[in-house]
């Protein structure tokens, strides 16, 4: 080797030891740096000819586990979810109360079914009417307030939503440029390296708001999927939109058809103009917006709906008079029953019983009175195919009740007919037997406290009578929660706890003695809604009871997210560990790095150091 190649290997270790020291010290300013990936310098040997004459850098390396990163991404994502949900749940529990203690919805109630008790007692004591009255004042704004804190925890979600869209979209405005910064290049400087981490760090972020697929391409590019396959990020980003619809109700219900919806969506606007709902697509399976979503349009309403469905039980456990109908033989051989239909209100019902002779099956109808024609045909309410709802229009009189339960079950060989003013008749089919009417009832709702009868309309919704009613607006009972409230009159005539006629002495217990079983013991049916019971078996229960579960089912459901969240953090915490073990900083191996470059560094120098002075003698000895 030459004195002038030996000067030149030099000179390139001296520039190699002086890129590597560039990379350390790099590492050690920001090893505290969030995202901050560790970098190594890349020393490959140039070669002239046959001969090795120097060292070069040929890229900055990230030092990064590729597949830890990915399933952290994966579980950071799961553990937004479940930090979410957690969060919401514990809120909600709060809302609840815990069982037994003075602020819980039980309690409440049992205060409520106490005074009541001895309101039965002591029918004749002013004192234990003021007392009722209360304890039913204190009932209904416990229910008030739940449902608007209910509501308020939607509103936060729904707001939630729209803020989280804001933060994805500037990840995805930062990736595409920095995609567009790094397209067409190859090779790995410090500066591509620095971007690297910098797009890192937003797919990070992206990642704990929705679960994403993160395709690497040529030229340093990713390009970023939903995990249902829409593009979100390449060389353009995509933009999500969210309309949010402020301030929700309970009324406020998510639908797939966007005519049907009243509250807001998520929509993916492509760089080329075409458009994706995003939540009608279930493209939101995990990360932050899946948990605000999922509590916004499924948890908080199941929630409102319990709550709706303990005061609309409570309102028609009292209010509900039931009157049988009058047997019937008229000529031709058929018999069945009579019943007035006449004080029915949109919502009341006719409940029919029958038997199916040829399969030896009871089977029940219920009629629903339905005063807007709009909602029919009513949605089942039940998967029993024993137990049918149908909704039948009011509007064109008993005759027109008669016909469309003819048309819809005449087939049965129940006949419906419209005898005289509001009477309702149904009757078997004779002689063929193939069907027999086993009873025929109305259900109304009392609107008067002095009615005759012990039903009262203790409760109300507002000023109005609490009937059930179904129209276009939606069933009565939603957001009923938040509207009940102690019928006015009895606010101002207590004594009408008792006396349901003017001739009812002031000690006759006969109706605190209805309300009180009404409330405690009758076995009413509750919907699905509000997650206790199925389709195909309905919870039936006491007021009571169906409040308990209510209580167990948020509180099972809270220690769950809790349990959730702590187990996701664990799996986060692990991996992320992980991935810190062969990306992060460790300050001693950068030190004795250091050290090693040092020495190189050094070592370079003297070599050139001693060239220069065989170069110094060499000339002498010319000269």
């Amino acid at each position: 080797m030459s004195l002038t190649q030996a000067l030149n290997a030099a000179m390139s270790g001296l520039n190699v030891t002086q890129a590597s020291l560039a990379v350390v010290a790099s590492n050690v300013a920001n090893s505290s740096t969030p995202g901050y990936v560790r970098k190594e310098a890349v020393q490959v040997s140039s070669v002239a000819g046959d001969l090795a004459d120097g060292v070069r850098v040929t890229a900055i390396n990230r030092e990064l586990d590729t597949f830890a990163q990915s399933q952290l991404r994966t579980e950071s994502s799961g553990g937004a979810y479940a930090d979410v949900k957690a969060d919401y749940y514990q809120q909600l529990q709060t809302i609840y109360g815990q069982p037994g203690s003075t602020t819980g919805l039980d309690t409440v109630f049992n205060n409520f079914t106490s005074a009541i008790q001895g309101l039965a007692t002591s029918p004749d004591s002013a004192s234990a009417r003021d007392a009722t009255v209360n304890a039913a004042q204190v009932l209904t704004q416990q229910l008030n307030g739940m449902s608007q804190d209910v509501q308020g925890l939607r509103t936060s979600a729904d707001e939630a939503i729209g803020d989280s869209v804001s933060q994805a979209n500037n990840a995805l405005q930062q990736i595409a440029s920095i995609n567009q910064q790094l397209a067409g290049t190859s090779s790995q400087d410090s500066a591509t390296a620095s971007l690297l981490d910098q797009r890192d760090g937003y797919i990070d972020q992206l990642a704990t708001l929705m679960d994403i697929r993160v395709v690497p391409t040529s030229g340093n590019q990713v390009n970023i999927f939903t995990n249902s396959g829409q593009q979100l990020v390449g060389t353009a980003a995509a933009t999500l939109t969210f309309n949010s619809e402020g301030s929700l109700s309970p009324s406020s219900q998510w639908n797939a058809d966007p005519s049907k919806s009243s509250v807001g969506t998520i929509s993916l606007l492509s760089p080329n103009g075409g458009s994706t709902d995003l939540v009608a697509s279930g493209a939101f399976r995990s990360g932050k917006i899946a948990a605000y979503l999922e509590m916004r349009d499924q948890i908080l309403p199941g929630a409102q709906s319990q709550l709706d469905q303990v005061a609309s039980a409570m309102s028609q456990a009292l209010s509900s008079q039931t009157t049988a109908g009058t047997a019937v033989t008229p000529s031709g051989g058929r018999s069945g029953y009579d019943v007035d239909v006449g004080s029915l209100l949109s919502g009341n019902t006719v409940n029919l019983t029958y038997t199916d002779t040829a399969t030896n099956t009871q089977r029940t109808v219920t009629i629903v009175r339905v005063d807007d024609p709009s909602v029919l045909p009513l949605k089942p309410a039940s998967t029993d195919p024993n137990n049918k709802v149908i909704g039948i229009s009011f509007s064109g009189g008993t005759a027109s009740v008669a016909a469309q339960l003819n048309s819809a079950l005449g087939s049965t060989g129940l006949a419906f007919s419209n005898p005289t003013g509001t009477t309702l008749r149904v009757l078997d089919d004779g002689a063929s037997g193939k069907v027999d009417v086993n009873s025929l009832s109305a259900t109304a709702t009392t609107i008067s406290l002095t009615n005759g009868g012990v039903e009262m309309p203790l409760f109300t919704d507002g000023s109005n009578a609490f009937s059930g009613a179904i129209t276009a607006g939606g069933n009565q009972s939603v957001g009923y929660a938040g509207r009940i409230t102690v019928n006015a009159a009895l606010v101002a005539d207590p004594s009408k706890l008792v006396g349901y006629q003017a001739s009812t002495a002031a000690g006759d217990s006969t109706r605190p003695d209805f309300l009180l079983e009404q409330l405690t013991q009758a076995k009413l049916n509750y919907s699905p809604q509000g997650g206790i019971g199925s389709a195909a078996a309905p919870f039936s229960g006491s007021v009571g009871s169906y409040i308990g579960q209510a209580m167990s089912q948020q509180g099972d459901a809270a220690s769950a997210a809790a349990n959730l969240k702590q187990g996701q953090d664990v799996v986060v915490s692990t991996l992320q560990q992980r991935f810190n073990d062969s990306s992060s900083v460790n300050i001693d191996e950068e030190m004795s790095k250091l050290l090693s470059l040092q020495t190189a560094y050094s070592a370079n120098a003297r070599v050139m150091t001693t060239i220069n002075a065989m170069l110094d003698d060499l000339m002498k000895a010319i000269s």
